[in-house]
């Protein structure tokens, strides 16, 4: 049996964070091994547990999420951070995914999207639902239109930023470029150095400011 994805639930809120605690419950390949009420709480927790997954909602009394994030990143650059909130919009998406986050959900997100976003985030993949991706590259572009440059990218890198955007895994784009795994890590790692982006999830977020993929591809 493989080792549960250890997860710490951070939400201000004791009926949403024993909510979530409870639907995790029931999956064993999932442990909740500590609860936090707000960010200060939870960066102790976090030196203290290890865990794999920070559940970290934005709103909290004392010290909120956008000002835990990069304190997370700094003492466990290793663990993953799964935005759960009631608030999408564009700013407060951006604010976090540029901080250190790896993924964004909103709390009337479904039972199926709750999971597979704690999954995703766990192996170092991004998520972001096509709604609020949309919501944000609008209002992007609303604010600013960024000069056409050539893209630093080799064709076989855009192809896969591309991927990345639609949100497939190392795995599944080396089986439809058909090369082999570590080349793909390759490119990956070459567009986050050549784009100044620091996970997958920025990445995705370029590729579809720049229009590099439709919203209606994923």
């Amino acid at each position: 049996m493989n080792t549960p994805i250890k997860v710490l639930v951070v939400e201000d809120q004791a009926v949403v964070r024993q909510g979530l605690i409870a639907i995790l419950s029931f999956h064993a390949d999932i442990e909740v091994i500590g609860e936090a009420e707000n960010g200060i709480e939870a960066v102790k927790l976090v030196k203290q547990l290890d865990p794999d997954v920070v559940l970290l909602d934005l709103v909290m009394p004392e010290q909120d999420g956008l000002t835990t994030i990069p304190e997370i990143v700094k003492i466990a650059p290793q663990t993953k951070i799964l935005i759960v909130t009631g608030f999408g919009e564009a700013d407060r998406v951006y604010q976090a995914i540029k901080l250190g986050a790896l993924g964004y959900l909103l709390k009337d997100s479904t039972h199926d999207q709750f999971l597979k976003a704690i999954y995703d985030v766990s192996k170092g993949e991004a998520f972001i639902p096509p709604s609020i991706a949309l919501r944000m590259i609008r209002e992007i572009k609303e604010v600013s239109t960024p000069p056409e440059t050539e893209s630093p990218l080799t064709q076989r890198e855009l192809q896969t930023l591309r991927f990345i955007a639609q949100g497939l895994s190392n795995q599944d784009i080396a089986k439809k470029m058909v090369v082999h795994e570590r080349t793909v890590a390759k490119y990956v790692s070459n567009i986050l150095s050549k784009l100044h982006l620091v996970n997958r999830t920025q990445a995705a977020l370029y590729a579809l400011r720049e229009g590099l993929i439709d919203l209606d591809d994923q």
